[in-house]
């Protein structure tokens, strides 16, 4: 029996590569381009320093991977997977919204028994969530895997039109030719200006790099584009710098120590230019990228060795040069981990940051760009 095991095991894995190397090969016919929406015109911040920060609601024992997005009243949004750990049955998508009163109770939207139902696929965990507010609808794509590891992960997406509150059956979204595996999902989209969005998305199996879907107003597919890159990459992560360029930062997957790596669009998200590597650490760890209303780009990440503090640095060059900035939170040599930063612009120019603390739940600050530029004491 455990011969016929590993020989069915062999066979597996070798449908897995041949279905790699033909979604490596897969190109949609490249469309008409599509113009990056145009970020506001820079101006600076009139709001005060401050910072303020606070932890989500408890939602299970081990919480990791938030996203946030901002609602059409102005309620902040942030979305999180958590269960007993990563990858267990008991994994579920969390949602929460922030008001006057602070953050609701967090409710699961998502979890493998109904995402099994929405898509007819069997699903042995979820997690990656990314929520994005687009006019009346609010999307969530998550990660879902039917088979080995996270990078036999797909995407799936689901709307709602009131604010959360309730959701379509998940639908999943036909990124390769062959088995469909190994695309993921970790930041949000940028708007175009047809009305469609660009969702950075990445791809494990085997080869690892990041990668571009332009989606229509619809929500179909219309181009699939590989950010390629010398060395292997993870969770691109983007800023819009104009109609026609736009910024992306990337996980270093490769061999360490890591530097934050970079890839750059001249021609709305057709095509990607990799760049050189920044002067700025990462130990295989996500990081966050956010215009601010100034123009200046911020960043969030970790440390050169490992995921024991919460950082920031800040570019006022369009991301040629990162001057280090503040420190959101540390503690160094006690193993903890503050990792998967996620950013937000909100409407009042409040910076929304939300991030995985201590894999037991995840920690929310909101602050000023007078704040990001005061002088420490």
């Amino acid at each position: 029996m455990k011969q016929l095991s590993d020989n069915a095991w062999r066979r597996l894995a070798a449908v897995l590569f041949i279905g790699s190397l033909a979604a490596a090969l897969w190109r949609l016919p490249t469309p008409p381009a599509a113009l990056f929406e145009a970020p506001p015109a820079a101006a600076p911040s009139r709001l005060p320093v401050l910072y303020a920060s606070e932890s989500l609601p408890r939602a299970a024992a081990s919480a990791h991977a938030a996203s946030l997005t901002q609602l059409p009243d102005g309620r902040i949004a942030a979305a999180w997977f958590a269960g007993t750990r990563e990858g267990a049955d008991d994994v579920a998508i969390w949602f929460s919204v922030q008001d006057k009163n602070g953050w609701s109770t967090a409710r699961a939207i998502a979890d493998r028994q109904s995402t099994a139902g929405g898509t007819f696929a069997s699903v042995r965990k979820i997690g990656n969530p990314v929520l994005y507010a687009e006019g009346s609808w609010l999307h969530l794509w998550y990660v879902s895997v039917s088979i080995g590891g996270w990078a036999g992960s797909s995407i799936n997406h689901s709307l709602s039109n009131d604010g959360g509150v309730s959701w379509s059956k998940p639908s999943k979204l036909q990124t390769s030719p062959f088995a469909n595996i190994s695309t993921l999902v970790r930041s949000p989209p940028v708007a175009l200006a047809d009305g469609g969005l660009g969702l950075p998305v990445y791809h494990e199996f085997i080869a690892k790099h990041g990668e571009w879907l332009r989606l229509s107003a619809t929500g179909q597919i219309v181009d699939k584009v590989r950010m390629a890159h010398p060395v292997r990459t993870l969770q691109p992560t983007l800023a819009v710098l104009d109609p026609q360029r736009a910024l992306a930062l990337l996980r270093d997957a490769g061999a360490g120590p890591g530097r934050v790596q970079t890839s750059r669009s001249s021609d709305a998200g057709l095509t990607w230019q990799a760049g050189a590597a920044l002067p700025v650490p990462n130990p295989n760890s996500s990081i966050a990228l956010l215009r601010l209303r100034s123009g200046r780009l911020l960043m969030a990440g970790n440390p050169p060795n490992g995921r024991e503090a919460m950082l920031l640095w800040i570019s006022s060059d369009e991301g040629a040069t990162w001057t280090p900035g503040k420190t959101i939170e540390s503690a160094p040599d006690s193993g903890a981990e503050f990792s998967y930063p996620a950013l937000l612009l909100a409407r009042d120019g409040r910076i929304h940051l939300a991030y995985t603390w201590r894999r037991q739940g995840i920690k929310h600050a909101a602050f000023s760009e007078a704040w990001l530029d005061q002088e420490a004491p």
